[in-house]
């Protein structure tokens, strides 16, 4: 008798959905990123986003009448989860964008399933590597650097700091995936981890803010980069870690980081749809990679499981 292999969760609709969702409000980071970098220093867009960020969830679960955990345990877990989700990554991708474009930072940032495959394989006993997950996340990422033609990777010049940044937040945030399994476990609800790891995050942050960036001495942000931290701090904060804890508890790791290769992909469509931009050859192609790498790792997930949902 054949035995079957368990590989990891599976991918209901419901998840997918939620991806998607958590792409389009994720990709639009790195365009609120590039506007605030204009006028703020890196650590204060930083402490802005994660602070205001926990405020709205604060909020939010204030309405909703559920009560952060008391157990130190799991804020310790909080701490360790907001320097692995944010604080790092976060930093380095701001200070990046500095020096690169909005569309290098994210084509570097589609690495990040690559190191979460290798990483989930070591430290997790569910989601190990098969050849159809290696190959699924290596065809989504050529399906990325195609789409971005002439803007992708250059790997010379000045640039290559600012890009190895990217590549250590991508590390930083398949380090997250995997560490924040965990939070299932600790019968921690997916809008706690979300309010808890920003609140921790604001926590270590803001000292170094006021050491480095002596906030009081810039000069009044201008409406473009005040609406900009507002848009990173509600969506492609707040709401994208309410999406981000719930995705990662029903689907696992691997399944989740998907979500960064999506990014590029929704902005392409947001800007075909939007702004009257061009649709090219390139982007239709790396469309199509990016299908048949996301077709294999759902495959190997026991992609059946869409028609039958999990609870």
């Amino acid at each position: 008798m054949r035995r079957e292999v368990q590989v990891g969760p599976t991918m209901a609709r419901q998840d997918w959905g939620m991806l998607i969702t958590l792409s389009l409000v994720w990709g639009g980071s790195f365009f609120f990123n590039g506007v605030a970098v204009r006028e703020l220093p890196t650590f204060t867009i930083v402490v802005g986003r994660v602070l205001l960020a926990a405020l709205v969830l604060l909020a939010l679960m204030r309405v909703l009448k559920v009560r952060l955990p008391t157990d130190s345990r799991i804020w310790g877990a909080f701490l360790v989860m907001g320097l692995l989700n944010n604080v790092i990554p976060f930093s380095l991708i701001v200070w990046a964008q500095s020096s690169i474009s909005s569309g290098q930072a994210s084509i570097l940032n589609a690495t990040t399933p690559l190191f979460t495959v290798a990483v989930a394989h070591r430290l997790t006993t569910d989601e190990k590597m098969t050849e159809a997950r290696l190959f699924g996340v290596v065809m989504g990422l050529a399906g990325v650097a195609v789409m971005m033609g002439k803007d992708a990777i250059q790997v010379s010049g000045d640039n290559i700091l600012a890009q190895l940044a990217c590549l250590v937040a991508a590390f930083s945030y398949a380090c997250a995936g995997v560490f924040g399994r965990r939070f299932r476990g600790m019968k921690v609800s997916p809008a706690s981890a979300a309010t808890g790891q920003l609140i921790m995050s604001a926590f270590a942050m803001v000292p170094v803010m006021l050491v480095v960036d002596r906030p009081w001495t810039l000069p009044v942000p201008g409406v473009a980069t005040v609406l900009s931290l507002a848009g990173l701090a509600v969506l492609s904060t707040a709401l994208a870690y309410v999406l981000y804890f719930r995705i990662l508890a029903r689907a696992g790791a691997t399944n989740l980081l998907l979500v960064t290769f999506l990014i590029p992909v929704g902005a392409i469509l947001l800007g075909t749809a939007a702004l009257g931009e061009v649709f090219s050859p390139e982007q239709a192609a790396g469309l199509a990679l990016i299908g048949l790498g996301l077709a294999a790792i759902a495959r190997n997930c026991k992609l059946p499981s869409l028609t039958t949902g999990h609870s």
